[in-house]
């Protein structure tokens, strides 16, 4: 059984992805906890409703709409901390940096309170003109280490790695529940998620991409991951899935990615060449590592060509946590396409070349995401400071890209703000904006309408291959602008959210009565690991117990705060907690103070072992200087005089006289040396990691920071500014066009198809054109595969309709069964007579010709055919509870006069194998077997050079095994010599492979 719910973006233009699939045994699975730039509390009420009942939770994307809201949740919602969540690694740290820059951006994301809740408070403490329904009370937000404790929760998966996950405290058993994650294409990490659970196979693809792109490889359905070769059947994982969730959205126009890549190019060249500056809002996470890269190298190519419209336009790439989402990305480029992973091997191979050959003053090129000209902007004075420079006489052109896409957060709306006057500047709008009908559209819709309606005119432009694109001019329209800040609360304010904050602890308090833990961090694994545990006294004494309670959280406190504590606090624990302390007066003494301290450290394991604390393995030294400078106890003259005859360390070797690799002590290649270089190296170096370094834009503060951190309110202001700017729409989406969605789904070839993420019209007139493709692919018959277009909030049953019978099998028929097992199944072929429901009573001989039977009614045996059936043993007991035992059918063993014509039926069938073959437990079981085998192609085994396996998808899984030249038995006894000796060789390998085929299917007796 298995039933699937859309909480979120299904049916509707709304970008947000929530889905909540239900398994057998109750196990509740939520994938993606998105959200979208309304940051409407009101639509993750469900959230918090079903939280308690989740075994666990799947992210797939590090976006806004995918992963959003998983901060809020962990923040307001206690049961979100205690339920394992898994992702890819990249997902994790991406979506750490989104989510600190989504809050740092705007109050919206900390969502208001309900007015109705406030209302009630207000009521009862007589505040009722406190909270109106104009006051809009904002809740905490999570704090930027709160954010990164709940992003170290997540559980790290690699793709393609089977994962058994761990259920919830308050989930049922998971019942050998399997994970697997998939390369999706569309953004660094992303996933498509396959689950196993018994007979179900459910592969969840939302926000996928086929093709591949500059950083990012192809979805992993053909198998090649990371680019590499592909193959043209889907990989066996994720062939014929009993449902496949998939994503309706798709590009209203697909262009390649070369014709992509040139239109925006040249819109951006048309533009500075103007001296204008161009926009490219975008997100701060995911397809930002595709346009800054695409832009860094476009720039690196036409300054070598010596183009002067890109030598004189700047570059920038503008969001509050940008630079943590780029060194992420430096650090994960195993993750990306396969050309990124040689040009960084070309550059690490460049850099120690030149440190060989001592080149100290030579200039290694940069790496992939080592930007060259892209400049990365953080702070408000920054942006504040290029666009004053805009305003001067003699503008110069830039390019910028700042987050976020929607234009209603970030430096993406101030930069708008700044540059929507000037006929010469360009906005590019590189993706769909998202369309709620009951909220006010974004910014970036607004100005996607305006592109669309083509009001005030197009300018035509040309590529240098000849293709034309349109920039569409705004006509100095008015453009509404609203502006979230915090004011804090005043008065009577204050004292009804007070009263509002005591009645949720109340009720947080009243929820968690019963004791709970959030789930543990795997970094502060062993932070916990020098905690000891303390034995209980037995003393029954309250005052004695607080007191030793009071005393031991005080010491715990202090051991990690490095305070020092009296004689008397110590307790007995002085013998061991103080130097040269040996005695201990316990007389008078009660609880722990009567018995001898014994540290107890509590031995910290996971799967691979006892976990490791590095400094147990520091020298003597290296702890001394740990201890020195924890206490504060070495200034810079005695470490100088300490490391006089140590061994220096990489990173201590000064860098006077010493470029890139330079000629020094240390010939390691420093590729970061670049940020510790002096002012005056700094100016000669050409570039840094983060762009150009010769400007004074680094040196740029912004004011003191005056968030609120106590309670607050949301205060909207409302602005209007004209907009000459020309408005452009490339589609850098990274999203999968219909024809490879029409084209991957026979090859597929699901079950059951669920269409979700995407608006009404797109879904249903997607899910008719399937059918019609299905349907004519299956010779005109209707289709097998079901297509399901779910609404919000509606649950489907995407299960797989199996036919199965119930029957009562007779007790001499079960004497005589042999099962046969396959992957933890049992089956065999049963060839008895199915009888009406009733129960029959044995003779003493045993003969079935004369049972009575024990109910009115005549006897079968001359008008119930014999039947022939093959049953699958599950383990369970499968009758119904509505249905009586005398009501069954019952399967008895075929009377004499009819198991002559049976059996002479039975040896003319051909029997069939059940079970399904997998290549790689195939290839496994030869090697074990001391054969050479290896993969040649798609689907082709070749063993011992002489004998292949091929499995073709495209037939149902039809397995063909061919070997060179004829088995043994088959040639004459007459070859001699190395002939004979061949066939011996290709007959035995033949015949080893045929028998462990067998040995992996049931041969089941034809009917």
């Amino acid at each position: 059984m298995f039933s699937f719910c859309p909480l979120q973006g299904a049916l509707s233009d709304s970008s947000a992805s929530q889905s909540l699939l239900e398994l057998d045994g109750g196990v509740k699975i939520l994938i993606d906890v998105g959200w979208d730039e309304t940051f409407d509390a009101e639509k993750l009420k469900e959230l918090g409703r079903i939280a308690p009942t989740l075994s666990l939770i799947l992210l797939t994307h590090a976006t806004v709409p995918h992963l959003a809201a998983y901060a809020h949740c962990c923040k307001h919602f206690p049961p979100f901390q205690r339920i394992p969540v898994y992702a890819t690694r990249p997902v994790i740290d991406l979506g750490r940096t989104l989510t600190q820059d989504l809050y740092a951006s705007t109050p919206l994301a900390a969502t208001t309170i309900s007015s109705t809740s406030l209302a009630q408070v207000s009521y009862a403490s007589g505040y009722s003109q406190a909270a109106s329904a104009d006051n809009t009370f904002l809740l905490q937000p999570p704090t930027p280490d709160e954010i990164t404790k709940y992003f170290s929760l997540i559980q790290p998966l690699k793709y393609s790695q089977p994962h058994q996950p761990l259920p919830s405290p308050f989930s049922p058993p998971l019942n050998g529940l399997t994970i697997t994650a998939y390369n999706s294409g569309h953004t660094l990490g992303g996933t498509l998620w396959h689950i196993q659970h018994g007979l179900e196979s459910i592969v969840y693809a939302v926000d996928w991409n086929h093709s591949r792109e500059n950083v990012f490889a192809g979805a992993a359905w053909l198998g090649g991951n990371h680019g590499g070769a592909r193959g043209t059947q889907v990989i066996e994982q994720l062939h014929k899935p009993t449902a496949l969730v998939c994503s309706s959205r798709t590009p209203d126009a697909s262009l390649s990615r070369l014709k992509r890549d040139e239109q925006l190019m040249e819109s951006i060249k048309l533009c500075i060449a103007r001296g204008g500056t161009v926009l490219i809002p975008v997100d701060s996470s995911a397809r930002v590592l595709e346009l800054s890269y695409l832009l860094e190298h476009a720039w690196r190519k036409e300054v070598a060509k010596d183009n002067d419209v890109f030598k004189s336009a700047k570059l920038f790439l503008a969001g509050r946590t940008i630079s943590s989402t780029m060194k992420n990305a430096r650090s994960m480029l195993e993750w990306m396409d396969d050309n990124i992973i040689k040009e960084f091997e070309a550059f690490a191979d460049e850099s120690r070349r030149n440190n060989r050959r001592d080149e100290g003053n030579h200039q290694t090129g940069p790496g992939p995401f080592d930007f060259k000209y892209l400049r990365l902007l953080e702070r408000k004075a920054q942006i504040d400071k290029i666009l004053k420079q805009s305003e001067d006489a003699e503008p110069r052109a830039k390019v910028i890209l700042a987050s976020d896409a929607s234009l209603d957060w970030g430096f993406s709306k101030d930069i708008l703000k700044s540059i929507a006057a000037d006929a010469r500047n360009l906005v590019i709008l590189t993706e769909k904006p998202n369309f709620e009908p009951n909220h006010t559209p974004s910014i970036a819709r607004t100005l996607w309408e305006w592109w669309k309606e083509r009001r005030d005119g197009v300018a035509t432009e040309r590529t240098s291959n000849g293709d034309t694109f349109e920039q569409v001019y705004a006509g100095n329209r008015e453009l509404e602008i609203k502006t979230a800040e915090r004011k804090a609360l005043e008065g009577d304010e204050l004292n009804v959210y007070q009263q509002w904050l005591a009645t949720q602890r109340q009720l947080q308090a009243t929820l968690q009565s019963g004791g709970t833990t959030t789930l543990e961090a795997p970094g502060d694994v062993l932070d916990d690991a020098d905690t000891d545990t303390d034995t209980d006294s037995e003393g029954s004494d309250t005052e004695q117990q607080g007191k030793a309670l009071n005393i031991a959280t005080t010491m715990a406190q202090a051991s990690r705060k490095k305070v020092a504590l009296k004689d008397e606090d110590l307790g007995v624990t002085i013998l061991i907690k103080k130097e040269n302390t040996y005695d201990f007066n316990v007389r008078g003494k009660k609880g722990r103070d009567r018995m001898f301290p014994v540290a107890m450290r509590r031995r910290r394991a996971d799967e691979f072992g006892e976990l490791i604390r590095p400094e147990d393995y520091l020298r003597a030294e290296e702890r001394e200087d740990a201890e020195n400078a924890e206490a504060g106890q070495v200034n810079n003259s005695t470490q100088e005089l300490e490391g006089l005859g140590k061994k220096r360390k990489w990173e201590d070797v000064g860098t006077a006289g010493r470029g890139r690799g330079g000629s020094g002590p240390n010939k390691r290649p420093h590729h970061n040396d670049r940020r510790r270089l002096s002012a005056g190296e700094a100016d000669a170096a050409p570039f840094s990691e983060n762009g150009p370094a010769d400007d004074d834009l680094s040196d740029l503060e912004d004011e003191e920071d005056d968030t609120l951190k106590g309670p607050a309110k949301l205060v909207v202001t409302k602005e209007t500014i004209p907009v000459r700017l020309r408005i452009a729409f490339v589609d850098f989406s990274g999203l999968h066009d219909k024809r490879s969605l029409t084209m991957l789904i026979p090859l597929i070839q699901p079950r059951k198809l669920v269409l979700i993420a995407g608006g009404k019209d797109d879904t249903l007139a997607l899910a008719a054109d399937v059918k019609k493709l299905l349907t004519a692919q299956s010779t005109g018959t209707e289709s097998a595969i079901e297509v399901l277009t779910p609404e919000v909030g509606t649950t489907v049953d995407a299960s797989v309709d199996t036919n199965a019978w119930v029957l009562k099998l007779a007790d001499p028929l079960v004497k005589g069964l042999k099962w046969q097992n396959v992957r933890g199944l049992g089956i065999v072929t049963v060839t008895g007579l199915l009888l009406p429901g009733g129960e029959f009573q044995h003779t003493e001989d045993g003969d079935a010709a004369k049972r009575q039977k024990l109910q009115d009614g005549s006897t079968a045996a001359s008008e119930t055919p014999a039947s022939t059936a093959a049953l699958v043993k599950a383990g369970t007991n499968t009758s119904p509870t509505t249905t009586t035992t005398a009501s069954l059918p019952t399967l008895d063993l075929v009377p004499p006069t009819l198991a002559s014509s049976l059996s002479v039926r039975s040896q003319a069938a051909q029997p069939l194998h059940v079970g399904e073959l997998r290549l790689a437990d195939l290839r496994r079981a030869m090697l074990s077997a001391g054969h050479k085998v290896e993969f040649k192609g798609e689907g082709t085994l070749l063993i011992d050079d002489v004998v292949v396996v091929r499995k073709s998808t495209a037939q149902g899984g039809r397995v063909e095994l061919e070997s060179v030249g004829l088995p043994s038995d088959t040639m004459p006894g007459t070859t001699s010599g190395g002939l004979l000796d061949a066939a011996m060789r290709v007959g035995g390998t033949f015949y080893a492979v045929r028998k462990k085929i067998y040995e992996g299917l049931a041969v089941v007796a034809g009917a």
